[in-house]
């Protein structure tokens, strides 16, 4: 039986360790649930297994990390740190979970798994980053802040954001209106995602001037886009001949991002989806960085990581059961 005695730093507040009603400490409890752990002041014993409480008192030193990073420990932010800690290699949360993307209407977007922020790194290190992953894993609200940093920090001078315009398995049909008011339904998640970054009353003088643009895809064609940040969302729904017309837009001092989720293809007629193929083409280019973002990045709802799992497995079944011809 290891006795081990962790003293937290008198500046930090233990609540913001224990969490409100000690839920964080709950959390670590029920997940090393052979060791005893008690409070008092200041000090926190654990009593149980040597290896448990090492693996505690090194939680408990990334989570210390965290806090002095400014950063308000969840419960969530608690139990992705511990399945970190059980990766291998090691993912460190006090690297995750303090790295800043953005500072914007008195919060900040941080990654909140290991898999983001090498997902965030790659497009910091590379001219071109594909993001592919279920949805909610923050593919391209990630990417969006990057963007925002990047024109903050003058490495840009424009943000253009783009997407197909693909129905989701519905027919709108005829859509009254100006052609803006037409295509809005397609571009709506890219808007949502910028009410959420930048001042309401600043977007619509910003895309006005043209330091942000959200258009479909079809308006990419014959461009070429300089100095810029471009963002293309839903990137399975375009056709390989898209995808080329779109990548070869890029200019001098621009960067890319392209996100999209292959098991959410829309494409009408059996097309082939440009993002399923993409990798084999360009999976040698230095420069070109390709990133997969699981169910276990999901950062939405509790429930969708569950779901998205759950239809894996489900279509994993179906393909056992499929006949061999």
């Amino acid at each position: 039986m290891e006795r081990t005695l962790i003293t937290v730093p008198i500046a930090i507040p233990m609540v913001a360790l224990t969490g409100p009603h000690d839920d964080n400490l709950r959390v670590v409890e029920a997940a090393f649930p052979s060791v005893n752990i008690t409070v008092r002041g200041n000090e926190i014993t654990l009593r149980g297994s040597q290896i448990d409480c090492r693996a505690i008192e090194n939680l408990f030193a990334e989570l210390l990390v965290v806090i002095r990073s400014g950063n308000n420990l969840t419960v969530d932010a608690v139990n992705r740190s511990i399945a970190m800690l059980e990766n291998k290699p090691v993912d460190h949360p006090a690297e995750v979970l303090s790295l800043n993307i953005l500072s914007t209407r008195g919060r900040t977007i941080r990654p909140k798994t290991a898999n983001q922020k090498r997902y965030v790194d790659a497009i910091k290190e590379h001219t071109i980053t594909f993001g592919i992953g279920p949805a909610g894993t923050g593919k391209t609200y990630l990417a969006m802040a990057m963007a925002i940093s990047d024109l903050q920090n003058k490495k840009v001078n424009r943000i253009v954001l783009t997407r197909p315009a693909v129905e989701a398995g519905e027919h709108l049909g005829f859509l009254p209106g100006t052609l803006s008011e037409k295509i809005d339904p397609y571009l709506r998640p890219l808007f949502d995602a910028l009410h959420d970054m930048i001042d309401i009353d600043s977007i619509p003088r910003l895309m006005q001037s043209g330091v942000i643009e959200v258009a479909p895809l079809a308006y990419m064609r014959g461009r070429s886009l300089n100095d810029a940040f471009i963002i293309l969302d839903e990137a399975q729904n375009t056709t390989p001949e898209q995808m080329k017309m779109f990548l070869t837009r890029l200019g001098f001092g621009s960067k890319m991002v392209i996100t999209g989720d292959v098991t959410q293809i829309d494409l009408p007629n059996g097309q082939h989806s440009g993002l399923r193929v993409v990798r084999d083409i360009l999976g040698d280019i230095d420069d070109i960085a390709f990133l997969e973002l699981t169910a276990e990045d999901v950062v939405r709802h509790r429930l969708i990581g569950e779901i998205v799992r759950a239809y894996e497995s489900f279509d994993e079944q179906r393909q056992s059961l499929r006949p061999i011809r």
